[in-house]
């Protein structure tokens, strides 16, 4: 797939509506949820405490509710994240976003990145939800990028992602393609952080992006369509 011959309904299908604010309220999650429903988009991507809420509201739409695991900063414990997949699990998540052990990857531990990555994915695989690992790429070097997909492409989660949003950068067009390219066909690539137009958005599918994370899902969208009337003009 690329930004040239994709679909509005199939660029709408790689969006996970996003909201991971600390002062997020439930009116807020209210608006949220009906926007992912009106635009069939993939997921909302929220934190754990309003899974349950999400998930009634979005029941018989289609789109999944998503848990992010360990949001931002990935510093809890093996045990710790496993604990909170599973009750985000419980809650009716679909899918899971767990933030790595970023210091354990700069220390080049990659026996408990492994086990980290082990841990979820098999709670996540063994519920039928989804798992995606967040590396949070501005925080690492090509090396550590690479070697945290060489494990994923061992242990197979359903996705390798590049950022939280809350880092100091988000995703790069250069990133998600060293991702992709590391992972190969047997891991997706999600981009999320910073991807706030239709430009930046292309970028990322055609460098192998699969998912994109955004809280910027309609604008994207409008800027999609008009771009594609400006190109429907031309051929006039």
């Amino acid at each position: 797939m690329n930004s040239k011959t994709i679909t509005r309904e199939q660029l709408s299908a790689m969006f996970d509506h996003t909201n991971l604010h600390a002062d997020a309220s439930r009116e807020d999650f209210d608006l949220l949820c009906k926007e992912a429903a009106e635009g069939h988009f993939a997921m909302v991507a929220i934190n754990p405490e309003p899974v349950s809420y999400c998930k009634e509201r979005l029941a018989g739409t289609g789109v999944h509710v998503g848990a992010a695991i360990s949001f931002p900063l990935g510093q809890n414990t093996i045990e710790q994240k496993a604990a909170e997949t599973r009750l985000a699990i419980a809650d009716g998540a679909d899918e899971i976003d767990y933030v790595l052990h970023i210091g354990r990857l700069k220390a080049q531990d990659a026996a408990y990145i492994k086990k980290e990555m082990e841990t979820i994915t098999s709670i996540c695989h063994e519920a039928g939800v989804l798992c995606k690992v967040i590396l949070e790429t501005c925080y690492l070097e090509k090396q550590e990028i690479i070697l945290a997909c060489e494990i994923a492409r061992e242990v197979r989660p359903d996705f390798v992602k590049t950022s939280t949003g809350f880092g100091t950068a988000g995703a790069t067009a250069e990133n998600v393609k060293l991702m992709k390219d590391t992972v190969g066909d047997a891991v997706k690539v999600k981009a999320a952080g910073g991807i706030r137009s239709w430009e930046a958005c292309a970028a990322m599918i055609d460098a192998g992006a699969e998912r994109i994370g955004t809280s910027s899902s309609l604008k994207i969208l409008k800027e999609y369509d008009e771009a594609h009337k400006l190109i429907t003009g031309r051929a006039q």
